[in-house]
């Protein structure tokens, strides 16, 4: 294949719920059984840092069980497939990189970082479980918090200048599994269409962007995806 349209892949948490994540809202959401603010804040870690570390910790031993699924291989072999193919995601879980995904703009961060609170250094922890208690920074002894953006906290500017380069330049903008409904990460979509990308939306509903799409597959994104791409592949 040559080196083909400009794809970009923006992904939120439907593409994971079929791995089964729980996912923030919706019946079975994680948010049914806590407000956000108790303990997705700046604020509630300071209040109450171990009972949010402990949060954190059963997150991550759900997601440690999960496998990346059919729609997450395919974007790894699209990445393998266009040279100019970015992948941007709303998750935190990791499955992306798991299912061989390189090229990846993580808006939201990585539950498999820790962050200094004072510094601001990261580090890969992929311990599972965590210790009861929240470590503290080797440098400054401050305590390391989950390296994920939280409500009330603007994105990783490095990361968000990425996305925002890549969805202007798209040719093709496939927008995977998300409510449309997070900003500013629903906001890439419009742009890209703005800049006149092809809007294609996978997903079991309708969301507040399906109206921009050129082209919507209904269903579990693990089915459509993959038909998706054969046939893309297929192409005159």
């Amino acid at each position: 294949m040559n080196a083909g349209p400009r794809v970009v892949a923006l992904t939120g948490a439907g593409i994971s719920a079929e791995s089964g994540v729980p996912t923030f809202r919706g019946p079975g959401s994680l948010w049914e059984r806590y407000r956000p603010e108790e303990l997705a804040t700046p604020e509630a870690f300071a209040r109450d840092p171990t009972r949010v570390w402990a949060w954190y910790a059963w997150r991550r031993e759900r997601i440690a069980r999960a496998e990346p699924n059919p729609a997450h291989r395919t974007l790894a072999e699209m990445e393998a497939a266009l040279p100019s193919f970015i992948l941007i995601t709303q998750n935190v879980d990791g499955l992306h990189q798991r299912a061989g995904s390189r090229r990846v703009i993580e808006l939201h961060g990585n539950l498999w970082r820790v962050r200094c609170v004072q510094e601001g250094r990261t580090w890969e922890d992929d311990r599972v479980p965590l210790p009861e208690i929240p470590p503290r920074c080797p440098a400054c002894g401050a305590l390391l918090r989950p390296d994920v953006v939280w409500f009330g906290e603007p994105l990783p500017p490095v990361a968000w200048r990425q996305a925002l380069e890549a969805a202007q330049q798209a040719e093709i903008f496939l927008v995977i599994g998300t409510s449309g409904i997070v900003e500013p990460a629903a906001s890439l979509s419009r742009l890209a269409r703005a800049h006149g990308a092809r809007i294609i939306e996978f997903n079991i509903e309708e969301t507040p962007l399906t109206s921009l799409a050129d082209e919507v597959w209904r269903g579990p994104v693990g089915e459509t995806l993959p038909r998706w791409w054969h046939a893309f592949q297929d192409r005159p």
